[in-house]
This record gives C-alpha cells, structure tokens and sequence, in this order.
C-alpha cells in the first residue's frame, strides 16, 4: 500500500471500528402514578423553598445541592418545620466545577412545591421519587393554586393495588394541572388504610 492510501485507510478503519460498538442507551424512566408515588414515598410535604446552597458534601467528597424547605403541610412522614434535602450535584461557585446529574430536579428559591422523597441512601441524600415525577409545582391560575409536575395527571399508569382507582380531579382544560386542595386530598386518601 502506498503512503497515500495509508490515511485514509485508517479513516475508514476508525470509522468502521466505532460503527461497530454498541450502541448506548438513554436513561429513561417509567411513569409512576400518584399511587405508586404515595405508597412508596416515606415523606410527602407541601412546602416553600427556603435556600439552596451547593457545597462539597463532607460524606461523599462530592458537589450537592442542599435545599431547604418550610413546611406548610406535612402529608406523610415525619419532620420538623424545616426540612433540608441533599441531592448530588450543582454549581460550585468557589471552584467554577458543575456537577449535572440527568434527571435532578432543581428547586427555586421563593416557590411552592409538593415533594415525594424515599428514605435518605446512607449517604443521606434524598431526591424526589421518580426524580422529576416526584416534584410537583403549585402555582397559582386565576387566583387558585394548582399543582403540576408536566405530566397528565389525568392518564394514570394502571398500576392499582386498590380495587377502585382514586379519582383525581384535573383541569379540563389543563389535565396536567389539578387543584392543591384535590391533589393533597387525594394523595393523603392513598395513605389512609
């Protein structure tokens, strides 16, 4: 082979050698219903978000995001009128380092929010079940609070372990949206023997 042809030749032996790799997959999650969200959760609350502080968390020698809540309902659980969840990842203003975490969600300063968190892992971090399925906005439309977390609340996954499905009452003209009252009414009615 002449020296012209070597370059190419390695080209297209790169680029056959990469097509040929697996393929990699996307991590996706499967839709959780407000049941399975109620069941599975040990703390639901309604709450306003306090601070948000990232630092390197001393357990895990990584960035996290510390939130703080004030508790304006607790649904299930048990916490104080404070609570403060840690979830991996942020932006480390003192190094310029981010850390991003697919799926996280984040939370804003000064708004509402309904949240389902699991038990703390052993390094006590703690983010919403199903990560953004399990963070609900409240918003207030026309002067009444809503709640939305973008899904369509009206199409539950059919995953009952109940013989009647609890109905959730949603905008008929948003169904991604329900009222704070039915909503709240409604997950606590899943908690209820």
């Amino acid at each position: 082979m002449n020296t012209f042809m070597k370059p190419y030749f390695l080209i297209f032996s790169l680029l056959l050698y990469f097509s040929s790799l697996p393929t990699s997959w996307a991590t996706s999650l499967l839709p959780i219903s407000l049941e399975q969200l109620s069941m599975r959760a040990s703390l639901i609350f309604y709450g306003s978000v306090i601070s948000n502080q990232v630092k390197k968390d001393e357990q895990s020698g990584r960035i996290a995001t510390f939130t703080e809540f004030g508790i304006i309902d607790l649904i299930k659980g048990e916490t104080g009128e404070k609570h403060t969840i840690k979830q991996i990842g942020g932006y480390l203003k003192e190094t310029g380092t981010t850390l991003r975490i697919h799926g996280v969600p984040e939370f804003q300063t000064g708004n509402h929010y309904v949240v389902f968190l699991p038990k703390q892992s052993n390094l006590g971090f703690s983010s919403p079940l199903g990560l953004h399925q399990g963070r609900f906005s409240v918003l207030t439309v026309n002067g009444e609070q809503v709640v939305s977390n973008g899904r369509n609340l009206a199409t539950q996954p059919e995953q009952s372990s109940r013989s009647v499905q609890l109905p959730l009452a949603v905008r008929a003209d948003k169904p991604s949206q329900s009222r704070l009252d039915d909503f709240l009414n409604t997950v606590r009615a899943y908690n209820t023997p």
